[in-house]
Formats: C-alpha cells, sequence, structure tokens
C-alpha cells in the first residue's frame, strides 16, 4: 500500500485524465493511504494480545488480501478509464465492482474477528485496552456505512442504469465537491461518516499516546483512573460525532452548511465532551502521602507503613 501510494501519487502528477469530477489517480491514492494507516493499526492492537494471537495473525492476513485485492481492482480500472464503484456499464465491469463488494464484506468480517478478540483480551493497560475497543467497534460502524452507498440513487435502475449506486445524497456525483477530499458541497456525502468512523482506529490510540506523553508533566494525568475516564469520553464523543454527520449525509446536507438542528446537536456534543472531561479531571487520586494519613480508599495508616 505505502508502493500504491507513491505510485499514485506519480499518477496524480503526470496522468491529467479526470473521472467523475476528479483526478483519475486519486482514489487509488485516498485508498492506498488509509489502506497503511488502517492496516499498521490493526497489525500495533494485534502485537498486545496475550492470548489468541494464531486467530489475530490470519484474521489481520485475511484483512491484508482483501485490502490488496480491491486496489487491484480500482487500479486496474483507473487503466482502463472506468470507474470502479458502481459501475455496471459492461459485463466485465460489473463483475469487477461485485468482486469488490465481496472483497469488503472479507475485510469487515476479518476486522470483526479482530475486535472480538480485543474485546475478549485482557490488557494490562485498561486505557489502552479501551481505546483500541472503542476504535474498532466505530470502525467497523464506519465500514459499513459503505452499504448505504450501494443503494440505488433517484432515476437508477439495477440491471438497466450504467452506474448503481453513488456517494452523494441528493445530488449527483461529481459535482461540486470540496479539495482534497472530494466531498461534495452541494448535497449529503456518505464518504464523510465512512471516513469519520474508519479514522476512529486511528485518532482514539493516539489521543491514548499524548496523554501517556503528557502524563510526566501534568500529575492528573498520571492517574490511570484519569485516562480511562477521558478515553471513555472521548470515545462516546466521538461516536456521538459520527452519528451526527451520518444523519447529515443522509438528509443530503453538505458538511459545511449544517442547518440548526445540526448545529444544536453538534453543541450539545461539546458541551457533554466538556463536562466529561472536567469530571475525568476532577477524579485523580490523591497523593499516596495524602491517602496514607487519612487512611481512605482502603490504604494503611502511615503508622504501620512505616512499620
Amino acid at each position: 500500500m505505502a508502493a500504491m501510494a507513491v505510485v499514485s501519487a506519480v499518477g496524480l502528477v503526470v496522468d491529467d485524465r479526470v473521472l467523475v469530477g476528479a483526478p483519475i489517480w486519486s482514489k487509488p491514492f485516498k485508498f492506498a493511504v488509509s489502506f497503511v494507516a488502517y492496516c499498521l493499526s490493526l497489525a500495533w492492537m494485534l502485537s498486545l494480545l496475550p492470548r489468541g494471537r494464531r486467530v489475530g495473525w490470519w484474521a489481520g492476513t485475511v484483512v491484508a488480501l482483501a485490502s490488496l485485492v480491491e486496489m487491484v481492482i480500482i487500479t486496474t480500472q483507473v487503466v482502463r478509464g472506468r470507474r470502479s464503484h458502481f459501475n455496471q456499464e459492461t459485463p466485465f465491469d460489473e463483475a469487477l465492482f461485485d468482486a469488490m463488494g465481496a472483497t469488503v464484506v472479507v475485510l469487515w468480517l476479518g476486522t470483526l474477528v479482530i475486535a472480538v478478540l480485543l474485546l475478549r483480551a485482557r490488557i494490562a493497560d485498561r486505557a489502552s485496552a479501551w481505546a483500541m475497543r472503542s476504535g474498532i467497534v466505530i470502525a467497523l460502524a464506519g465500514a459499513a456505512v459503505g452499504i448505504l452507498m450501494t443503494r440505488p440513487a433517484p432515476g437508477q435502475r439495477p440491471g438497466v442504469s450504467e452506474v448503481v449506486g453513488a456517494h452523494s445524497v441528493g445530488v449527483p456525483d461529481g459535482g461540486p465537491s470540496m479539495p482534497l477530499t472530494g466531498w461534495s458541497t452541494t448535497g449529503g456525502d456518505l464518504r464523510i461518516p465512512h471516513f469519520v468512523g474508519m479514522h476512529a482506529l486511528q485518532l482514539l490510540p493516539l489521543l491514548l499516546m499524548l496523554l501517556a506523553a503528557l502524563a510526566p508533566r501534568f500529575a492528573r494525568l498520571a492517574d490511570d483512573r484519569v485516562r480511562i475516564r477521558l478515553v471513555l469520553v472521548a470515545s462516546g464523543a466521538y461516536a456521538a460525532v459520527f452519528a451526527l454527520v451520518l444523519r447529515q449525509a443522509l438528509r443530503g446536507q453538505p458538511l459545511l452548511r449544517p442547518d440548526g438542528a445540526t448545529l444544536g446537536t453538534a453543541g450539545l456534543i461539546v458541551l457533554a465532551a466538556a463536562l466529561g472531561t472536567y469530571g475525568s479531571l476532577r477524579a485523580a487520586r490523591k497523593p499516596l502521602a495524602s491517602r496514607a494519613t487519612t487512611g481512605t480508599e482502603g490504604a494503611l495508616p502511615a503508622k504501620e507503613l512505616v512499620s
């Protein structure tokens, strides 16, 4: 995937073809970069499993092979100058898209097996465990958004239309879009919740790494209970944001043009996250000397500690 990202980047420079309103090599480039992050995250999580490593190895291998098949099909269609997703123009195009659908299901099931292993595993660092568990569950939900994209858009008929399915909601694919991401600026876009959900796999563990890096400078973050609570608050807020952008896309609403209901919900999410963060930071344990003196939380009195 790293090599394919480089090849696609070169293609973006030397190949000026445009497909569905975007440079033709943008899709393999974005997919390759995404798969790099996805597979590295899963590999790191699998390395922390105390049990079930053999099953995890097989599940990870299935995910890697399914990703490879997906990229081969996407790149093949780019070379042919045809769209890879939703294409039913010819029997061959339709067969390739059907194969992509099958590989996505296999990839999702492989990730589900890894998620089950993580949910059952007893990982010593509970904050790390919850960051990984939350991240992979939200990522599975984000990946499942792809199913919604395969539904026929208005005016499309399976077996008749050359294209069946769409990224956009309420507007045709290929219209005005945001730079770099290509997300629609005139209607809903299911790629947004797909992206947000999938990358919980990286962002929640990265949050935990940031908390661990800041712990030597901020005493409250050295408390493992505080880190766990902060991870749970972040996971809840992230899941709420995912649900919000999914709802926004299904309503045919552009990301950058939210209505009052979307803004109000976003405000409630921010408020809940802020209150949860404040409450988590106040839950820091008392210093050991204080607990020893008061004898609270099951600690021994100071006299017995000295003796």
